[in-house]
């Protein structure tokens, strides 16, 4: 029994470092060490032993099983290593080779133009302030001097959530928000997203961006708004831009004037972008109604102010040629990489 053992150790051992796989290892372990194996086969006919020869062939049967048992454990992670490192070299990468093209995009150009604006206005001390999409009713018309049978409060031009809230028409419930919750002085930008009831075409859709101003504080005047607006379209449009205040009437100011510059394509000697006039509007403006600092808590005859909004796209629209505002929305990269 002990050459059978010595046999069968030596034919264990060549198999075990002869298998090229985890699978053929496995089939050697149970071929070997398993509930039918060689060993276990020859551990059951120890029975048939005398006293003497049991003890001294159970210690070889456990010397036999242990050296069995090792030389599988230092080739199953032999094995295993060389299953890991196929895996690594067949994944791989040569980081010499050139990349994918990798496509990050660009700022869109009512992105830039919004940035422009904000840039300008934070440089002379205007902080950005912003609020909900969705706001009252009194917040989007009637703390703003808006009657009630004012052509805006219609539902066929405003989006009404219920009776009291609407998707707000204008930037200026940020005006309204900021009045209420602090107290003068006041200076700020107000940009965001906005929304009224238009038809979709070249020049109009129903979601929108602008951007508004107001200043409010003692002794503010007229020829401080004129300063600020002529500043910022120089700064905006160029050095050379001139401006023109044309008077207005809007509800929220008094007095109220439309805005306009000379045209940056023709520098004011007339063409098809200003239609011969020299000029094109941008914005409208004035001073702060004595009814909106009222309805805001603020003493009219303490303070005084001024108010300026603007259509982004249109200023998008105009800074960069473009004839459709559906090209804003459209996110076509073929479009947009043009700026």
């Amino acid at each position: 029994m002990k050459e059978q053992l010595q046999s069968m150790k030596i034919k264990a051992i060549d198999e075990i470092n002869s298998s090229m796989d985890l699978k053929s290892l496995d089939e050697i372990r149970v071929a070997y060490l398993g509930k039918k194996g060689e060993l276990t086969k020859i551990s059951k006919g120890m029975k048939d032993l005398t006293t003497e020869e049991r003890p001294v062939v159970g210690k070889l049967v456990n010397e036999v099983r242990t050296e069995i048992e090792t030389t599988l454990a230092n080739k199953l992670e032999e094995l295993k290593l060389k299953k890991k490192m196929m895996k690594l070299e067949s994944e791989k990468i040569d980081v010499t080779m050139p990349s994918k093209k990798v496509i990050v995009g660009k700022k869109h150009p009512i992105t830039k133009v919004y940035d422009r604006i904000k840039d300008i206005f934070m440089g002379l001390g205007f902080c950005v302030a912003s609020g909900p999409e969705i706001d009252t009713v009194f917040n989007n018309f009637d703390a703003l001097n808006a009657p009630k049978n004012h052509p805006s409060r219609d539902k066929s031009d405003t989006f009404y959530i219920n009776d009291n809230l609407v998707l707000r028409t204008q930037t200026s419930t940020v005006q309204i928000r900021t009045m209420m919750n602090e107290k003068p002085p006041i200076k700020i930008i107000a940009p965001g997203r906005c929304f009224r009831f238009d038809e979709v075409d070249a020049t109009h859709s129903p979601m929108f961006h602008q951007i508004e101003g107001l200043v409010v504080g003692e002794n503010v005047t007229m020829s401080e708004l004129k300063g600020t607006l002529e500043l910022f379209a120089k700064e905006f449009f160029g050095e050379n831009t001139k401006t023109k205040f044309r008077p207005h009437n809007f509800p929220f100011t008094e007095p109220s004037v439309e805005v306009d510059v000379t045209c940056f394509k023709c520098n004011g000697e007339g063409c098809s972008m200003c239609k011969g006039e020299g000029f094109i509007e941008i914005l409208g403006a004035g001073m702060v109604h004595p009814n909106v600092l009222r309805n805001c808590g603020i003493d009219p005859e303490k303070y005084s102010g001024f108010a300026f909004g603007m259509g982004v796209d249109r200023i998008t629209m105009l800074k960069y040629e473009i004839d459709d505002i559906r090209l804003l929305f459209e996110n076509d990269m073929r479009f947009l990489n043009q700026f």
